[in-house]
C-alpha cells in the first residue's frame, strides 16, 4: 500500500533512525512524543511532531488511542512502531490496520502467535525448527509434576506470554516445582494479564544466537545470525555478527529453519528467531521469535550492506520482497554496544541528567546510532539506552581491536554511563576465545565492579 507520510511512534536512537531512512525514501514523518520527548533530538529531525501525552509511558507511548489519534490527526497513512511500547501489540497493529493505515511490522495473527511462547514452540516444531524438551501451556488439569519428571532437571518455568527475558523461573529439584508455578503464574497474570506459563529443558553455560528473517508474506529469507551471549538480567549488552565459534551444521540448519518458520506463519517484515545454543552437545534450540525490528539490528546492516528499516518500508509499502536469498551476502564481522546511563558500580543505577560533553569516535567501519547530542537531557521516565555504537571489520580478532580503541575515544559527561563496562568485557580472554555464556557478566563479579 502506497504512503507518503509516516507515524513514528517510538522515542530516542530508533526514532532517529526510523526518520533519517524515510526521508531518503521521501516520506514526511511525524513523532509521536510525549511532553518531555517533544524538543528531542528526533523531534529536531521529524518534519512534525505531535505531542500524544505526559512523560509516564502508560499515558504516552503504551496508550493506543493516543497514537492513533496522532497518526490520524496528521494526515499520516503508515505507522512504523520501532522497537519497545506497542511494537509487539496486537490490538494496536489491528487497530492501525481498521483505521486504513498502513502497519510497518507483520499482521496483527503473527504477531499473536509468537507472542504465546507455547503456542510459538509448536509452531516452531511444525516448522522444523529444533526446540528444547519441553511441555504445552500447562492446565490445572495438567499433572505438573509427571510433566516435569518426562522433562527433567533443572528445568524453567516460563510465561506464555513473556518475553525479553522475562517471566522466566528456574526449578533445580522437584520439591521446587509446585511453589515456583505459584510464583510464576502471579507474577506472568501480573506481569502480561495471562497465568499460562509451560516448562522447557534448562541449559547451563548457554550462548544465545539468533537469526534475522525478512518476509512479504509469501516469500521468505533469512539475512544471517548473530550472537547476543553478552548479557545481565537477561537485557543484551553486546551482540555481534555473525555469531562466532558455531558450528556450520548449527549454523544451517538454525538459518533454514527459521525461514521455514517465517514462511509456516506468512510472516511479513523483519522477525527474529531466537535460540539457546549449547556448545557441550552443539545443539541450538528455539526459545521465541520476536516480531518487530530489533535494537541489534546494526550488526546485521554491517555485514549485510542493507538498510533494514528501508527494507521494512519497501515491503509495507509494496507488498513484496525486492530481495532474493542470493541477492545477500555477508562481509566481516560486526560488534554492536550499548551505551547506557547508568551506573555499573552501583548496581547499574539510572543516571538521569543533562549531557554536558558528548564526542563520539570515527574512522573506517565505525558507526553510532545515538538518540542525543550535547545538551540533551537523559530523563528517568524511560529506558536508558543513549547510543550504540556499531563497528565492523574484515575479521572478529580485527573488530575486537578496532572496537577497544573506539570505545576509547568516547567521552560522556553530564551522566553516568555503562562504557567502563563495554571496556572490561572486550578484555577478557573468554570473549575473545568465545567461551562466554550468558551468565558470563553476572558471574565475574570483577567487571561489575568497574566505575565510570
Amino acid at each position: 500500500m502506497t504512503f507518503k507520510k509516516l507515524l513514528v511512534a517510538n522515542r530516542g536512537e530508533i526514532a532517529v533512525r526510523i526518520i533519517r531512512t524515510a526521508r531518503e525514501l521521501g516520506l514526511r514523518t511525524v513523532l509521536a512524543a510525549s511532553e518531555p520527548d517533544a524538543t528531542s533530538y528526533a523531534a529536531e529531525l521529524a518534519d512534525e511532531v505531535e505531542v500524544i501525552g505526559p512523560a509516564a509511558a502508560a499515558r504516552s507511548y503504551l496508550k493506543t488511542e493516543a497514537v492513533l489519534g496522532a497518526a490520524t490527526a496528521t494526515g499520516c497513512d503508515a505507522v512504523h512502531p520501532g522497537y519497545g511500547f506497542l511494537s509487539e501489540n496486537a490490538g494496536f497493529a489491528r487497530a492501525v490496520a481498521d483505521a486504513g493505515l498502513t502497519w510497518v511490522g507483520p499482521a496483527a495473527g503473527a504477531i499473536e502467535l509468537m507472542g504465546d511462547k507455547s503456542r510459538a514452540r509448536q509452531a516452531a516444531r511444525d516448522a522444523g525448527v529444533p526446540t528444547f524438551r519441553g511441555s504445552d501451556a500447562l492446565t490445572p488439569a495438567d499433572d505438573a509434576d509427571a510433566i516435569a519428571a518426562e522433562v527433567g532437571f533443572p528445568l524453567v518455568v516460563k510465561a506464555s506470554s513473556g518475553g525479553g527475558g522475562r517471566g522466566i523461573r528456574l526449578v533445580t529439584e522437584a520439591r521446587e516445582l509446585q511453589r515456583t508455578l505459584e510464583m510464576a503464574r502471579a507474577e506472568a497474570q501480573a506481569a502480561f494479564g495471562d497465568p499460562t506459563v509451560y516448562l522447557e529443558q534448562f541449559v547451563s553455560n548457554a550462548r544465545h544466537v539468533e537469526v534475522q528473517i525478512l518476509g512479504d508474506g509469501e516469500r521468505v529469507i533469512h539475512l544471517g545470525d548473530r550472537d547476543c551471549s553478552l548479557q545481565r538480567r537477561q537485557q543484551k549488552v553486546v551482540e555481534e555478527a555473525p555469531a562466532p565459534a558455531l558450528p556450520e551444521p548449527v549454523r544451517a540448519r538454525i538459518l533454514e529453519s527459521s525461514t521455514e518458520l517465517g514462511r509456516q506463519c506468512s510472516y511479513r517484515g523483519l522477525g527474529t528467531v531466537e535460540f539457546l545454543y549449547d556448545p557441550v552437545s552443539h545443539e541450538a534450540a528455539f526459545i521465541e521469535m520476536n516480531t518487530r525490528l530489533q535494537v541489534e539490528h546494526p550488526v546485521t546492516e554491517m555485514i549485510t550492506g542493507l538498510d533494514l528499516v528501508r527494507e521494512q518500508l519497501l515491503v509495507a509499502r509494496d507488498g513484496r520482497l525486492r530481495l532474493n536469498q542470493q541477492d545477500v551476502t555477508f562481509t566481516g564481522h560486526a560488534f554492536e554496544f550499548r551505551v547506557n546511563a547508568e551506573d555499573p558500580a552501583s548496581n547499574f543505577l539510572p543516571s538521569p541528567g543533562t549531557l554536558s560533553r558528548l564526542d563520539w569516535p570515527g574512522g573506517p567501519g565505525v558507526r553510532v546510532d545515538s538518540g542525543v547530542v550535547t545538551g540533551s537531557t537523559v530523563a528517568p521516565f524511560y529506558d536508558s539506552l543513549l547510543a550504540k555504537l556499531i563497528v565492523w571489520d574484515s575479521r572478529r580478532d580485527d573488530t575486537i581491536a578496532r572496537s577497544i580503541r573506539a570505545l576509547g575515544e568516547v567521552r560522556i559527561e553530564g551522566v553516568k554511563t555503562t562504557l567502563p563496562l563495554l571496556q572490561a568485557v572486550l578484555s577478557r580472554s573468554e570473549v575473545r576465545d568465545v567461551v562466554h555464556s550468558t551468565k558470563f557478566i553476572e558471574s565475574t563479579p570483577d567487571l561489575l565492579g568497574v566505575s565510570s
